[in-house]
């Protein structure tokens, strides 16, 4: 054989083992970028889904709070730091509840304190305190100079049923309309209401359900704007409160409520104009009562049905000026329900 021959041969095959040993050198190098590659991907994955974890958990849990505000002490987002909140019902020294009452609550909102409880998240039916939220959704959807004309469906009551005797045809302006709702606690106003922000009395519930979760009153059901009795109408003594502050913090609503009476230019159907003379029906408004020492009641509201007993709901400062909202639900008739709210002033508001 020739020896050139056999020398470039071995000169090849050792120039292939190199070339082999070079590709496998690069193989393996592309093996270790690609596994480094998936490992920064895996890592990026991880922290992305690490992320929308913490996102999702925190969601929940604030869903699950809400959920169940009157089984948890609640903080955080969800509750205004400025809310009075409890986990469970506070006694306070010196009441003795009547246990024929269905609710009650006083709350200091300086302090941010609940400062008695008795089964605040109960759930009962309202009577005509519902129409805080229909006052509430009137000022914050709705033009206070709006003419609205009643309708046949809102001056659709029996005799017995409160109203502020308004005829089909009436025109009047949606603040006259929220003056008589709170005052006089005329079911035509929160009919005329509800029909004029949202269109029907049926959508203008849904709104009011809505505006209630958002405020956190998760306990509360409504199908009517004025709160004659319906089984599926029902709210807690703790979310009226929520309600009631709500709708404190327009003044409009605070000055309509510490009125004791208010007289509405009416325009009837034929043309005629005559002036309606409402009164508040709450008896430290119109002198019925008397508020014990050193507090001043500024007004609030009253509700009264067969099933849901008498209730009221106030608000009202000490002698140092600090405010308090107090409500009680459930009494069998108005001088318990006066005689039991002036023992909580008294106690409470010190």
């Amino acid at each position: 054989m020739n020896k050139n021959y056999y020398i470039d041969d071995k000169s090849r095959r050792k120039r292939s083992a190199s070339q082999k040993r070079r590709r496998r050198r690069r193989r393996t190098s592309s093996k270790i970028a690609a596994l480094l590659i998936c490992f920064v991907l895996m890592i990026g994955v991880g922290i992305v889904g690490f992320v929308l974890w913490q996102e999702y958990s925190q969601n929940y849990i604030q869903q699950y709070e809400y959920a169940e505000y009157n089984k948890e002490l609640i903080s955080g987002e969800l509750f205004a730091e400025d809310l009075c909140v409890a986990a469970q019902d506070v006694s306070l020294d010196g009441i003795e509840t009547d246990p024929s009452l269905h609710g009650a609550g006083l709350f200091d909102l300086t302090n941010s304190d609940v400062k008695y409880g008795y089964k605040m998240f109960d759930q009962l039916y309202p009577a005509s305190t519902t129409k805080i939220m229909t006052a509430y959704l009137a000022l914050k959807y709705g033009n206070l100079d709006d003419v609205v004309t009643m309708s046949a469906d809102s001056t659709n009551f029996n005799w017995d049923e409160s109203t502020c005797g308004l005829a089909e045809g009436d025109s009047l302006t949606l603040y006259d309309l929220v003056c008589g709702l709170m005052l006089q606690s005329g079911n035509d106003c929160a009919a005329a209401i509800a029909e004029h922000i949202s269109g029907s009395q049926e959508a203008f519930a849904e709104k009011m359900n809505a505006e209630a979760k958002q405020l956190g009153a998760t306990g509360t059901h409504f199908v009517n704007p004025h709160g004659l009795h319906d089984e599926e109408h029902y709210t807690t003594a703790y979310d009226l409160y929520l309600m009631f502050e709500a709708a404190l913090e327009d003044q409009t609503f605070l000055d309509i409520i510490s009125m004791k009476s208010y007289t509405a230019s009416v325009t009837s159907a034929d043309g005629t104009v005559y002036t309606a003379d409402w009164s508040a029906t709450n008896y430290y408004s119109n002198g019925t009562t008397t508020p014990p020492d050193g507090i001043h009641v500024y007004g609030g509201k009253t509700g009264t049905t067969d099933q849901a007993g008498n209730c009221v709901i106030l608000y009202e400062k000490n002698a140092a000026g600090n405010p308090y909202i107090s409500v009680i639900m459930g009494a069998s008739d108005k001088p318990l329900l006066y005689e039991e709210m002036n023992e909580l002033l008294m106690k409470g508001m010190k």
